[in-house]
């Protein structure tokens, strides 16, 4: 009888250690499922803030160009193609940016204003974008970046040239 309560309580002591065995292995497992759990949202999101950033950056250096070409040559036609031109400098297409004039801080007159000597007008060139991976009917479509530059006509420009 003692030799049978010895044999329950090493059979008992087998499973509670087999138990303890058995649990070894899955601490990895949960830290992996967990990393990649966490770290696909947050690869996401550093990869739209950049798209944005990006955006950002490209109609700033195009609203940039438009204002120093207009003041330089007069020409609307070569200011729109500078637009175009940084865009591309960006990696990004010019075909769908829109450029606006207006006093300094505003934005809100179309066309481009006379160069007048002492003159000073805002340019802004503003593209709509789309957030990569985000759905339609969330608003994907309705997000604009904007770039501002504030032009400063010469004081000695000779008017009309």
């Amino acid at each position: 009888m003692i030799a049978v309560r010895v044999g329950v309580r090493r059979l008992r002591a087998c499973a509670a250690a087999r138990l303890l065995v058995d649990d070894a292995g899955t601490a990895i497992i949960e830290f992996v499922f967990l990393g990649i759990l966490m770290l696909i949202p947050l690869v996401y999101l550093i990869l739209a803030i950049s798209y944005v950033q990006r955006n950002t950056y490209g109609v700033t250096e195009a609203a940039r160009e438009v204002g120093r070409v207009y003041a330089t040559s007069g020409s609307s036609s070569a200011a729109t193609y500078a637009a175009g031109l940084a865009m591309e400098d960006q990696g990004q297409g010019g075909a769908d940016i829109s450029i606006g004039w207006g006093p300094p801080g505003t934005c809100g007159a179309g066309g481009f204003p006379p160069l007048t000597p002492g003159g000073v007008y805002s340019v802004c060139v503003t593209r709509q974008i789309t957030i990569p991976g985000v759905p339609h009917f969330i608003g994907a479509s309705h997000n604009s970046v904007s770039g501002r530059f504030v032009l400063h006509v010469d004081d000695y420009r000779i008017p009309g040239s």
